[in-house]
């Protein structure tokens, strides 16, 4: 067979040859690089590989060590006097980010005098990664009186031993989700007649076993304040008293704990690496240095957060890690970080029924639950950024603190670079850049050797960097052939670059607030995979060219036109389109013709549009219709556009199944709702902002027209946008 064969190679042509041998060669070095790219991931081939890491905790703890915790401590110890109300013995959460003291706050409450008199018998069980039931109950029993029994026979010995005695548990460090596994050991612990005097404190750091273990929101402790922070630096960074005689490093400590941000452990860790060290070149190094670069033995801060890290699934582990391509400071978009990690492959493929957009909320839902994002309710940063303040309800806003953006950087920095403008030079291996210095107005370094960059973002650059577009826009989009997405926001573009049509991978392009941009260039259409195109607010654009409609992978769509109507919508186009968002388009006088055709259209936000009066009578053909949003309109008719034939439909609103929430911002002049209001049943929410008219009539029990609304769930009034952040911010407050 060897031979037959290489005979058969020796009638080939010699060209046929030549071109299978460059092929080959070409197909190895592709498969080459995409070793090298998987190996950069640093990815677990599979989540069920990994460690089950056992910690172990003591109950005991020297209060004296302990800074800022009392008032804490003590609304637990009330928590634990409130009488029960049910057989189920009451379990107190205590959920945070690890490192912020939830384990040293459980003890503190276990040892006191008042508890420990409360209590007359305490178990402290350190649960850690493992829920498993037997292990559970031998290492409770254990703590109650020494036996190896199965299963069967540790259940019965451990409710003859709970019997009749009044008992305070805590179970430190839970992990499982797994509310069967949780039901089986509550049930053993369960009072068989009467209320229950018994106590559970559960620490953890994911909300969503908070939830699942207790019916009470948990306790979250915040961050230590800055002096009760540098309190604690001193004891870990000197002997007693041993601080009077270094002022000077005084002084540095307390730039030094900035970086804790409040983090109990972070500043532990800091403070032990500068114990016995009096120099203060070794200070003034821990300043300048970010905490991931220190070096950590394993019960510091960045090990301790690097558990949770460790903990998410792999897909969530990179999406986390891609936040570093922001600031520390940065107050993130929930629909614009989704649509990153879409461009960028981050999110797993979505289940029947689902979405992509689906998928990067439930991601984001689930690193709130783990506490390592938090909501962001009320900020000066959604004006000063503006960050479509006026959108809320169809996305929220969030932060990162501080050591989990270090945490993310660890993980992601072979393959994100924050440029600015002591940047010398990036890493051929890079494949995010963030630009963050108005001043990098030559960029040598944006060469053709960058050939992995995947993310181009630009910030903060002011007007006048006029020519940035020349000497950073064009070179990025000339050597980045196989970038995915490209933010622009707040560029003083007039025109981009016609090569821009090479970037036939690109998915994501931000060009809001770009403004002088008048018109896209020719090769526009050539962006077949865009997924998402942001083209609103402060831009000059006539009028949206056909090339746009050509985008048949278009998800997200925002739009500021100069126009007074924009082209009809042709069957076929647009058909994955989700969302659509006319801002500013201050001629516009009609939606376009053709709406009907956006089968896959979930959100409809129109804001500013003065002279746009009807909605087209096709947006009742819009069956997955979710959210319809309409902002700062003077005058808009709810019914649909006469017809010359009348039928009974008078309303566009009333056909959408799916429709939940109605939104009215902003009508000083609208006197009242359509009639047809109470025929939207399945309507869920009424927010009305800024209009006076509609807060006399639709006043709750009083104004005259509240029967026909008053069967909604939610109905909020407000008499301007302020009212309405101070009463969000209220709810959150009450919720903490």
């Amino acid at each position: 067979m060897v031979r037959f064969l290489a005979s058969c190679c020796t009638c080939l042509p010699l060209s046929f040859s030549l071109r299978m041998a460059h092929k080959i060669k070409d197909i190895n070095r592709r498969l080459g690089e995409l070793a090298t790219e998987w190996n950069s991931f640093d990815l677990r081939q599979c989540s069920d590989n990994r460690h089950v890491f056992r910690r172990e905790t003591l109950s005991s703890v020297d209060s004296s060590d302990v800074i800022g915790r009392d008032e804490d401590k003590e609304k637990i110890i009330i928590m634990l006097r409130k009488p029960s109300k049910d057989r189920n013995v009451p379990v107190i959460p205590i959920a945070g980010l690890g490192g912020l003291g939830k384990t040293t706050l459980a003890q503190l409450v276990y040892n006191d005098d008042r508890v420990i008199t409360l209590f007359p018998l305490k178990i402290w069980i350190c649960v850690s990664e493992e829920f498993d039931l037997s292990r559970l109950l031998k290492l409770i029993i254990q703590s109650v009186k020494c036996d190896d029994l199965p299963l069967n026979a540790l259940q019965d010995r451990l409710r003859s031993l709970l019997n009749d005695k009044k008992f305070l548990l805590v179970l430190d460090d839970v992990w499982n989700e797994n509310q069967a596994k949780w039901v089986q050991l509550r049930n053993l612990l369960r009072s068989k007649d009467g209320l229950s005097q018994n106590k559970i404190i559960v620490t953890t750091r994911s909300l969503k076993v908070a939830s699942i273990m207790s019916s009470i929101p948990p306790y979250e402790p915040k961050g230590l304040s800055l002096e009760n922070c540098l309190t604690l630096f001193t004891k870990w960074a000197f002997n007693d008293g041993e601080e009077r005689h270094y002022p000077n490093l005084i002084k540095i400590g307390k730039e030094i704990v900035k970086k804790s941000k409040g983090i109990p452990l972070a500043v532990i860790t800091l403070g032990s690496l500068l114990f016995k060290k009096t120099n203060e070149s070794d200070w003034i190094s821990i300043k300048e240095s970010e905490i991931w670069r220190l070096e950590q033995k394993e019960n510091d801060i960045l090990p301790e957060l690097k558990l949770s890290y460790n903990h998410l699934p792999s897909s969530l582990q990179r999406c986390l890690a891609f936040l570093s391509l922001y600031k520390k400071v940065a107050i993130y978009n929930s629909n614009e970080v989704i649509r990153l990690w879409m461009a960028n492959g981050l999110l797993e493929h979505p289940k029947r029924k689902q979405e992509w957009e689906d998928v990067g909320e439930q991601y984001l839902e689930e690193l709130l639950s783990r506490c390592l994002i938090q909501k962001v309710t009320s900020s000066p940063l959604y004006f000063a950024l503006k960050l479509h303040v006026r959108d809320r309800g169809l996305y929220f806003t969030f932060k990162m603190h501080d050591l989990v953006h270090d945490l993310a950087s660890d993980v992601f920095q072979k393959e994100c670079e924050i440029v600015n403008s002591q940047t010398k030079m990036v890493d051929e291996k890079v494949r995010h850049l963030s630009f963050y210095d108005e001043k990098l107005l030559e960029v040598p370094w944006v060469s053709k050797n960058l050939k992995k960059v995947r993310t181009v973002i630009i910030h903060d650059v002011s007007k006048e960097s006029k020519t940035i577009h020349k000497s950073l826009i064009n070179p990025c989009v000339s050597n980045f052939k196989y970038l995915r997405a490209l933010k622009l926001r707040y560029l003083p573009l007039t025109t981009l670059p016609n090569s821009i049509g090479a970037l036939k991978h690109l998915k994501d392009l931000d060009l809001s607030q770009c403004q002088g941009l008048q018109e896209l260039p020719r090769s526009f259409y050539k962006l077949r995979s865009l997924q998402s195109l942001n083209l609103e607010e402060d831009t000059d654009l006539k009028q949206l060219p056909d090339s746009v409609q050509r985008l048949i992978e278009i998800r997200h769509l925002e739009i500021t036109i100069k126009a007074k109507h924009l082209k009809e919508i042709r069957a076929g186009c647009w058909t994955s389109l989700q969302y659509l968002k006319l801002h500013s388009c201050s001629k516009l006088e009609c939606l376009p013709e053709g709406m009907q055709y956006l089968k896959s259209l979930r959100t409809l936000v129109l804001f500013d549009c003065a002279k746009l009066v009807p909605l087209p009578r096709s947006l009742k053909y819009l069956s997955k219709l979710e959210n319809l949003k309409i902002n700062s309109f003077r005058r808009i008719n709810l019914e649909m556009e006469p017809e010359e034939e009348k039928d009974d439909l008078q309303l566009s609103l009333k056909t959408f199944s799916l429709f939940q929430e109605l939104r009215v911002d902003t009508c000083r002049n609208l006197s009242a709702l359509p009639e047809g209001i109470g025929r939207l049943t399945n309507l869920r929410q009424l927010t009305m902002v800024g209009c006076p008219q509609l807060s006399k009539r639709y006043r709750q029990n009083e104004g005259e027209d509240w029967h026909k609304i008053a069967y909604i769930q939610k109905v909020h009034i407000y008499h301007d946008p302020a009212d309405e952040e101070a009463s969000t911010d209220a709810e959150y407050a009450d919720e903490d």
